[in-house]
């Protein structure tokens, strides 16, 4: 029985191993598609970073990768007084954050409503957000430039050339989406929690901030960073609403560069994209662990 059992064990290694071919049908093509994927991804990001740092100031001069390497790109972006990249950096991060928060905040309020109330109207509004979201924002471009027109008569403030105006703007256009996504998370934390509170003298509101928002969390992270990367990257609605170079976004500011045919600077163009793209890379590492949770956990129920 032994020698049996030694003979059987002294043959698996050889059962077990793979030829090359075997190997590669069942696993290697996919470390080869991850390869060739990862390449797609990267180059692109390595033109930018070579253009950037190449003096020439030129598409056709970064044709070779990191032939040249220098800083004056960087520093003729800073040193630009009539295109205040500083300025637009923190205009950015102000509009970003403020819409964000406020997006996670107020989406996470409609979203408990629509999940743990039943009132007339909550299926029909479901269906409202999810109809709205047919249509892009883009085209209702004239119609937000003609309304802050005419409420910036009224209301300053809230008219064109306010950063304000565009974050109401903004929020707008993200509720509808987000509100559903988290919709569909809510529905997946159990309402027992709640009936326990509620016997204890818990409010809704005690309910909403003690018990469900802790357990939400991953969604929270997930759409406070979907809504940062677009507003970050939005141009279309953030050119029409601000005017003034002083209160340009980076997207909206950074154009200029490349905006006039005869007057292109690729390289300190390319040298914000890659300073631009720094708070969005830093969120989404501070923000990483919850991005696989909060984007499939509510598929699962709702």
């Amino acid at each position: 029985m032994s020698t049996a059992s030694t003979h059987a064990e002294a043959q698996a290694p050889a059962e077990n191993k793979q030829t090359p071919g075997h190997w590669f049908k069942t696993k290697g093509w996919r470390h080869l598609v991850a390869v060739v994927a990862s390449a797609f991804s990267i180059f692109p990001l390595l033109y930018v970073l070579s253009a950037a740092l190449n003096p020439a100031g030129t598409m056709a001069g970064a044709s070779t990768l990191f032939t040249e390497i220098g800083f004056g790109n960087f520093e003729a972006l800073f040193a630009n007084q009539e295109r205040p990249f500083g300025r637009w950096f923190v205009n950015t991060l102000v509009i970003g954050t403020v819409t964000s928060v406020a997006t996670v905040f107020l989406g996470a309020l409609a979203a408990y409503a629509f999940s743990r109330m039943r009132f007339t109207g909550r299926r029909a509004g479901l269906l409202t957000l999810l109809l709205l979201q047919m249509f892009p924002q883009l085209l209702t471009v004239v119609a937000i430039f003609l309304l802050l027109n005419f409420i910036g008569d009224i209301i300053p403030a809230l008219g064109l050339g306010s950063q304000l105006g565009l974050i109401m703007v903004y929020l707008g256009g993200a509720l509808g989406v987000n509100t559903y996504l988290m919709y569909g998370f809510f529905n997946t934390v159990p309402i027992s929690l709640d009936e326990s509170a509620r016997i204890d003298g818990a409010s809704h509101v005690q309910v909403f901030f003690k018990i469900i928002l802790p357990l939400v969390t991953p969604i929270l992270a997930v759409v406070g960073l979907l809504a940062f990367i677009g507003i970050s990257s939005e141009f279309v609605i953030a050119s029409v609403v601000l005017t003034d170079p002083e209160s340009q976004t980076l997207a909206v500011g950074l154009y200029s560069y490349v905006a006039q045919q005869r007057s292109e600077n690729w390289g300190v163009f390319a040298a914000g994209a890659v300073l631009a793209a720094v708070p969005v890379m830093t969120l989404f590492l501070f923000l990483q662990r919850y991005i696989t949770s909060g984007l499939t956990a509510g598929g699962v129920k709702g």
